[in-house]
């Protein structure tokens, strides 16, 4: 991976394929690798941008206060990027929204998958799920709240653990487990999210949920179609909230034509 340095730390990136430049940004679970499947669909007509967030994967922890989105500013002006293509999952959508609101004149199109919404009412399920992470990370127990996590955002609320494909959590165990033991600085230090009118949003854009996600984020899913102008909603499946993991072909068989717009 590269390495882009500066006062709070570095972030990691890698650069793949040639083209117009899409950045894939990763969910607050995972790291730059839950786009390893859908990498080789892309690479042939688009420079692939994948980086892990401050605290994630391979980026170091922050040492103060940053905003997710003046990293990402900071990273396609060092690869010399005025406009790109963005796709976020999760945590990284909503820092794609929150960076098309910061920087319209930068991005040429925005694709979100499972972005949560702030200030959203959660439900009890999500309160609960909440909770059970915030007591297990008290108690040191990392292991306890990694397994909490798998069963929230790979396996879900819909489905057996007998459904998710065979290796998932193997791959998605570690970057969580990095991801909840810098939870704490991270939280501490970052600056986001945004809460900017989602309504000034003028690219074109596509908003994807996975049907056997967390209910929460399906109704969030369809909130952010229905505020975003000539926003397209598309509804995976067999998906839960990690679109990446569970639909990987399904995915690009959406991203790339929404890309080529």
């Amino acid at each position: 991976m590269f390495t882009l340095a500066d006062d709070l730390g570095h972030l990691s990136y890698l650069v793949d394929g040639d083209g117009p430049p899409v950045v894939l940004v990763h969910a607050g679970v995972a790291d730059h690798r839950m786009w390893d499947a859908i990498v080789p669909g892309l690479v042939a007509r688009y420079t692939v941008i994948r980086y892990d967030l401050r605290g994630f994967g391979e980026s170091a922890p922050p040492t103060g206060p940053f905003r997710e989105t003046d990293d990402l500013l900071r990273l396609l002006d060092q690869l010399g990027h005025q406009r790109v293509r963005l796709v976020g999952a999760s945590w990284g959508g909503r820092v794609a929204v929150d960076f098309t609101l910061a920087h319209p004149e930068r991005v040429h199109s925005l694709a979100l998958f499972a972005a949560p919404w702030p200030g959203y009412d959660w439900s009890a399920d999500m309160i609960a799920y909440d909770e059970a992470e915030t007591a297990a990370l008290a108690a040191g127990d990392v292991d306890a709240a990694v397994a909490i996590n798998l069963d929230m955002w790979l396996r879900g609320p819909a489905r057996g653990w007998e459904d998710v494909a065979a290796g998932l959590a193997d791959r998605v165990r570690a970057p969580m487990r990095t991801s909840l033991v810098n939870q704490e600085v991270v939280g501490g230090h970052s600056q986001g999210p945004g809460r900017g009118d989602v309504s000034a949003i003028a690219v074109p854009t596509l908003v994807g949920i996975g049907l056997l996600d967390v209910a929460d984020f399906q109704d969030i899913g369809r909130r952010y179609a229905a505020e975003i102008p000539g926003a397209a909603l598309v509804e995976f499946a067999t998906a839960g909230h990690l679109i990446a993991l569970d639909a990987p072909a399904e995915l690009v068989d959406l991203l790339d034509p929404f890309l080529a717009r």
